[in-house]
């Protein structure tokens, strides 16, 4: 027995030690990380789905990238808007993918917003409605409170539906625009346009802060290591930059401090990571909603508690993906508007499917993690593709 025992870990050294001199196996070249393609070995049940169950209505997309911070004295250059013959294409794409309406966020100020206005939703009329977004660039004005309200009503006369606030609100906007303190989210220079978005029935779709990985040091303990080493800059780690913790509190003094407006996190709320907390604010704020943008790689390691968390708040989540329509060919860590990237959002609602890709990426964007779907009963489903949307925006039944 003691001789067969020490031929069996004999064998063992020897075959563990050929392992690592690859004397046993074909030799491979050594390969980086952005290499690496792991094919999964599990059998898992694989339902596509390649079509909204229900119309859909995406409130998170951006077809057209406008200003924010250019001065109304800067000539009137038009804003980056998707070429005319692809936003057929994808006029054509959402009549395949029974995809209602898609909303531009960032439309711009001033005349950049009549151009976005006219490019999207005058050509296609109820295919595209249109976003404005605050006048950063007019802040030193004397009169920038009162102003920005005005601009806020006149945008609304425009034909914007909304008002995008970009994360430039808390980390980047500063006193002199691009130089000195930074400007916070709750400063009291904004509060006439809050009160008069409320007015209006204009709901604020803001962007706070970003993931918790971005705000940690890019270490080997991130769990987005490699998508912050493909873009640095996406970090706010550091004494440039306030805390998560403080951008969300700013925020949520305005949502408190301006009852009447309805506000919509976007990317759940900016805090998928954990949706106790997202619940909480749920709770605490009836003017709050969330919508879902660029966040299935978060909710979907998550099922179960995604799952409970839409049952609760079936009539506070929007439908958004975060949508970017980009150059055939080229690649980004957004979400990348084609058929492929609104049907893993369609699966992940619709199926209970386990382990599956939340992004048609070679390689997965947020991180190499893979999903698993929740599964919505329909009159939950209605209300997340469009019910919801419809009752923010003020829209008509369709």
């Amino acid at each position: 027995m003691l001789n067969s025992r020490r031929s069996f870990l004999a064998g063992l050294g020897g075959a563990l030690a050929g392992c690592q001199s690859g004397t046993n196996s074909p030799t491979e070249p050594a390969m980086t990380l952005a290499e690496f393609e792991p094919r999964s070995m599990l059998v898992t049940e694989n339902h596509p789905v390649s079509r909204a169950k229900f119309p859909a209505i995406d409130v998170h997309a951006h077809l057209i990238f406008a200003g924010g911070l250019r001065r109304a004295s800067e000539g009137t250059e038009p804003p980056t808007v998707t070429p005319p013959a692809q936003l057929q294409q994808i006029v054509g794409w959402m009549e395949e993918l029974n995809l209602e309406t898609l909303l531009n966020l960032t439309g711009g100020w001033g005349y950049e917003l009549d151009y976005s206005v006219e490019a999207l939703a005058g050509q296609h009329p109820g295919r595209f409605l249109v976003c404005t977004e605050p006048a950063y660039s007019e802040i030193q004005r004397d009169n920038y409170p009162q102003w920005q309200a005005d601009e806020i009503a006149r945008a609304k006369e425009s034909g914007a539906v909304g008002i995008k606030v970009l994360k430039t609100l808390g980390l980047y906007l500063r006193e002199n625009i691009t130089q000195g303190k930074l400007v916070n989210i709750d400063d009291p220079r904004f509060d006439p346009m809050w009160e008069t978005a409320g007015k209006l029935g204009m709901p604020i779709f803001i962007h706070t802060a970003d993931p918790d990985a971005f705000f940690t040091p890019t270490d080997r303990f991130n769990e987005r290591w490699e998508e912050l080493g493909n873009h640095p800059d996406w970090s706010f780690y550091g004494a440039d930059f306030p805390s998560k913790v403080e951008l969300l509190r700013q925020r949520n003094n305005v949502i408190e401090r301006h009852p009447n407006t309805k506000f919509v996190g976007l990317h759940m709320g900016n805090h998928p990571e954990d949706l106790s907390d997202v619940a909480g604010w749920l709770d605490r704020y009836p003017n709050f909603f969330v919508e879902t943008g660029a966040r299935l790689g978060a909710l979907g390691r998550q099922p179960r508690a995604t799952r409970r968390f839409f049952e609760r708040y079936q009539d506070r989540i929007l439908f958004g993906t975060d949508a970017v329509p980009l150059p055939q060919g080229e690649q980004t860590a957004q979400q990348v508007l084609k058929p492929e990237m609104f049907q893993a959002y369609f699966r992940f609602f619709e199926t209970e499917d386990e382990y599956f890709d939340y992004s048609p990426a070679k390689t997965p964007p947020q991180g190499r993690w893979k999903v698993s779907g929740i599964g919505l009963p329909d009159e939950i489903l209605r209300e997340v593709y469009a019910g919801n949307a419809r009752r923010v925006l003020g829209l008509a039944e369709a």
